[in-house]
């Protein structure tokens, strides 16, 4: 029989607190988005149980309940039906969400959306700066000869150089989108707040040591200000473009529209410039200093107490999501020290969650845990944590206990070493390229971390003891594996396809570079709870049908189609990572659903530029989401054309 919608519906309501305890309720195409009031009212064993849900998970203030393509908005007509709760669309959902929490809740938001975008900038940055720094550090030695005056070196310096040295700009441009004002204008003030008219900031100290600190009078006799860049500072940027914004948005209301091309972007920029420079930056400036001074503090209490408290609480803040802010902590390290120690601590806190979670692979008799396991621990030592906090250790408690535990004990190794990083974006395994200097204490700080969250979830570990009597979970379960087999054949009979999925090959949908499912930004996709398949970074943005078959699905913002295969295969397309937000924009269907495609048929033109511009990723899943069909799943890497074999199933 078919899922009971209704029962699933309720039993949602239920588990979450009832329709009092939601504040905004929506769906993309695989799960349910809600804000909820109170997070404490939320049953999640009852959640974790209820009809039809395959998982959930909180992110960036909503409670997400994976339910499925074709399955999801059934469940949600049901849910406001019984609710009594009017529809939101993805965005007013996110807009609800965004105003949750405290006041410093929401800074932190902010601080995670300007940060984002730029990300891959930083990495990219970071990771080179480690190469370079790992073969100096050889050519020091005399281990290899190397040339740091050739053409090769040179630019290799210049791009080391770029994502960081110009961090101001790239921060302005992200913060003016994220503020609602013009992103040039944002550019264009972090570049002046960077100009070599200032005494740059990294040479600050010295300027003062030698007497040439040009100092300026603003107030005379009561208040001035050292003519200093903000090579290094975040904060006092971040403020400076939320002022120019803030005049932008009001000069476009006020000023006519024949003189607001050049009076709106120059007093715009002019007041936050004056503004910044002569009040804001300085405040800031101080206040970053002090915040660091406080870290600096902490890291240097006695037998290592501060360190291990940072490493305890690491892990957790990755859940509330305060971790987004660290980036902003390495950078001012980074400015002020010439080294970042907070980097070693998240990369022993990532390696420690990735130790537990392998763990739990190697412990547990429940294949669907294992094969989710097992990745989600390679991707945390790898860097990436959240598929192994979300998807194993968290809901299981132990785990991610052990995992600060052993986080906290790989903190210590960082103090007994003075473990520092050169560089920030790059931790786990590749972290060591950045401490290249205690090439040998960082492996000891790895294998620590590693090996207590190992040893100790092994040690503790059982798969979670069952809450009904054995022959009732068996039957349970046999239920809901008969429910699902009958589900998928009425689906299949009602597209006109074979009910058994039979072997075939996908082609790519589209042109790019693969990526493991595990990497995606999004734990539901990196967990595989949707089913395995792979994801890819596009290079243009036309989708194609990658098999023979029939549109079931095609979400009304455009961000995702679903295919049955006349093979039996149920593909879904995700376009973007929460591209469910942009409301259709850069999306437009050439199909319908019911429409029967065949390979190569175009489907979507996508405006890749729109999605960037967002700040959001364009990385698009490609899944099976009736992997449990197949024997094996095994997908294609490296660089793919539209058309090329993507994804065999046998």
């Amino acid at each position: 029989m078919a899922l009971d919608y209704a029962q699933a519906a309720k039993e949602a309501l239920e588990a979450v607190g009832g329709s009092d305890n939601i504040v905004s309720a929506a769906h993309c195409a695989t799960r349910l988005r809600l804000v909820i009031a109170d997070d404490s009212k939320v049953d999640k064993d009852k959640l974790e149980n209820a009809v039809g849900a395959k998982g959930n998970f909180s992110a960036s203030g909503q409670l997400q309940i994976i339910y499925g393509t074709g399955t999801v908005d059934k469940v949600y007509d049901e849910f406001i039906k019984q609710g009594g709760i009017s529809a939101a669309t993805k965005a007013e959902a996110k807009e609800a969400a965004a105003n949750q929490g405290n006041a410093f809740q929401r800074a932190i938001k902010v601080l995670s959306d300007v940060f984002v975008p730029i990300i891959p900038a930083i990495v990219a940055s970071g990771m080179l700066m480690g190469i370079m720094g790992a073969l100096s550090y050889m050519g020091s030695a005399g281990m290899i000869a190397l040339d740091t005056k050739s053409v090769w070196w040179r630019i290799a310096s210049l791009i080391n150089a770029c994502a960081l040295g110009n961090l101001q700009i790239l921060l302005g441009f992200s913060a003016a989108t994220v503020f609602g004002g013009n992103p040039y204008l944002g550019a264009s003030l972090g570049a002046l707040l960077i100009s070599s008219d200032f005494i740059n900031a990294y040479s600050a100290s010295t300027a003062i040591a030698e007497g040439k600190m040009i100092t300026l009078s603003v107030i005379p006799g009561l208040y001035s200000i050292d003519w200093v860049g903000y090579q290094g500072h975040v904060i006092p940027i971040l403020v400076g473009v939320w002022i120019l914004c803030f005049f932008e948005k009001r000069l476009h209301k006020a000023v006519p529209e024949m003189f607001d091309l050049f009076v709106t972007p120059l007093v715009s920029v002019s007041l936050a410039a004056y503004i910044t420079i002569l009040f804001i930056g300085p405040i800031f400036v101080w206040l970053e200093n002090s915040i660091l001074g406080l870290l600096m503090f902490l890291l240097k209490v006695p037998l290592g107490i501060g360190y291990i408290i940072i490493g305890l609480i690491y892990s957790p803040s990755v859940v509330t999501g305060l971790h987004q802010m660290y980036t902003a902590i390495d950078v001012s390290m980074l400015a002020k020290y010439g080294v970042t120690y907070w980097l070693p601590i998240a990369s022993a806190a990532n390696i420690a969650q990735g130790g537990a979670c392998l763990a739990v692979a190697l412990r547990t008799k429940s294949e669907k845990t294992k094969s989710l396991a097992v990745p989600s621990g390679i991707s945390c030592l790898l860097g990436i944590t959240e598929p192994a906090i979300f998807g194993v250790n968290l809901p299981k408690i132990k785990p991610f206990v052990a995992g600060m535990i052993g986080s906290a004990c790989g903190a210590l190794c960082c103090f007994v070493f003075h473990l520092a990083a050169t560089g920030t974006g790059v931790t786990g395994i590749f972290g060591i390229l950045l401490c290249i200097a205690q090439p040998l204490q960082y492996i000891i700080m790895f294998a620590v971390a590693f090996g207590v969250a190992f040893g100790i979830t092994s040690s503790i570990y059982k798969d979670e003891e069952a809450k009904a009597e054995p022959a009732k979970l068996a039957a349970e379960a046999k239920a809901a594996a008969d429910e699902e087999a009958a589900l998928s054949k009425e689906e299949a009979a009602e597209a006109g396809a074979p009910a058994a999925a039979k072997p075939e090959t996908l082609v790519s949908p589209l042109s790019g570079t693969t990526m493991p499912m595990t990497e995606v930004p999004d734990p539901v996709f990196a967990s595989e709870a949707m089913g395995k398949g792979i994801a890819i970074t596009p290079s243009e943005g036309k989708i194609f049908s990658p098999v023979d078959g029939t549109v079931t699905v095609l979400a009304e913002t455009g961000h995702a189609v679903g295919l049955l295969s006349d093979s039996g295969a149920e593909v879904l397309i995700h376009i973007g990572i929460d591209t469910v937000t942009l409301k259709g924009e850069p999306f437009s269907a050439h199909t319908t659903v019911g429409a029967h495609v065949s390979k190569g048929d175009l489907l979507m033109d996508v405006d890749l530029k729109k999605i960037e511009d967002a700040g959001l990723s364009t990385v698009t899943p490609v899944i099976i989401t009736n992997t449990a069909d197949y024997a094996e799943v095994t997908p294609h890497e490296g660089t793919v054309n539209a058309g090329d074999a993507l994804i065999d199933l046998k």
